[in-house]
């Protein structure tokens, strides 16, 4: 059997998928001329008699289905020779066809012997490091692209924002936010935004968002600052968000002035870092071009939270004080 070293995993998966066939379905007819005979594998045959390199391969098939006829070899003999060359998922659904697969493919040895074409040197312990091989393999064959998360601690109902805005000349916007109504956002954009505005509004990202009412105006000679605290009502405690930075970046095409600061985490996440939370003021031009005529607030913490349930974990994480 050294022979299927010489080809693909695809192509010996193909050919121990037919053996198998063959091997089960041999107690339906009266000889192994009238399996082979068989249309749906005569149709296979002849397409791996096409590759010259399979054919001695293919004749040892052959040879081992007469094998198994003339010396009534067990199935289970059988299965346990082919089951070492089957990848790991051809192997899996093995363990669907019935009953004594199943039980036969559950047999460790063979997931151990595809633990060892990964993970070579955690074969050479006397046991496996979790409880089966096979266990070994399911988790760690694929990464896991997508995971659930729990439920969070925490909601909006017990948050409260702490947005402080100002320029040279004083406070511009100071308010406290109750968190649903940042939850809410923006239902519906004013009359006079522009249609990128509108488009990035009403885009499938999550983002927080403010109306703002009444209208502030910020002029673009002075400085922009901002800080936003977060406060807790459950427990009476808050955390920095956005430290006094400052609105250093203003988009005319996309009609946002934007600012950014890194996240302060609890000593708890002590590899979590990087994180910067994102504040805009979202504005219409109304003929003025030394100032922004600011209808919203907008906040985000980019691509490290894309949900509510990722944005209330985000905020979980944040160095209470």
């Amino acid at each position: 059997m050294c022979v299927t070293h010489c080809i693909n995993k695809e192509e010996r998966s193909k050919i121990c998928w037919i053996f198998l066939s063959l091997v089960t379905l041999s107690p339906r007819f009266n000889s192994p001329h009238q399996i082979l005979g068989f249309y749906p594998f005569r149709q296979q045959f002849r397409g791996l008699y096409q590759c010259t390199d399979l054919v001695p391969l293919v004749g040892w098939i052959i040879y081992l289905s007469v094998f198994a006829w003339e010396w009534k070899m067990k199935c289970d003999e059988v299965l346990k020779a082919v089951f070492p060359y089957l990848e790991g998922e051809d192997l899996a659904s093995c363990m669907g066809v019935c009953k004594q697969w199943r039980n036969l493919a559950q047999d460790d040895f063979f997931w151990k012997c595809l633990c060892a074409k990964r993970w070579p040197s955690i074969c050479k312990k006397p046991s496996p490091p979790t409880v089966t091989y096979y266990k070994l393999y399911q988790t760690f064959y694929k990464r896991k692209q997508h995971r659930t998360l729990l439920p969070p601690r925490l909601s909006f109902d017990d948050l409260e924002f702490f947005i402080d805005i100002w320029t040279e000349d004083g406070f511009i916007f100071s308010e406290m936010v109750p968190g649903p109504i940042l939850q809410s956002g923006i239902k519906i954009p004013p009359p006079g935004a522009c249609d990128m505005l509108k488009f990035h509004l009403e885009g499938p990202e999550y983002r927080m968002k403010l109306p703002v009412d009444p209208r502030f105006t910020v002029p673009l000679s002075q400085t922009v600052s901002v800080s936003v605290l977060v406060g807790r009502k459950d427990s009476n405690r808050v955390a920095c968000i956005i430290n006094r930075s400052m609105f250093d970046y203003i988009d005319r095409t996309a009609y946002r002035a934007m600012a950014n600061d890194y996240l302060d985490f609890s000593p708890v996440y002590p590899f979590v870092s990087g994180i910067r939370a994102w504040i805009s003021l979202l504005f219409m031009e109304e003929g003025n071009e030394g100032a922004i005529d600011v209808f919203g607030i907008e906040m985000d913490f980019c691509d490290a939270a894309n949900s509510k349930e990722e944005v209330l974990w985000l905020l979980d994480m944040l160095d209470w004080k």
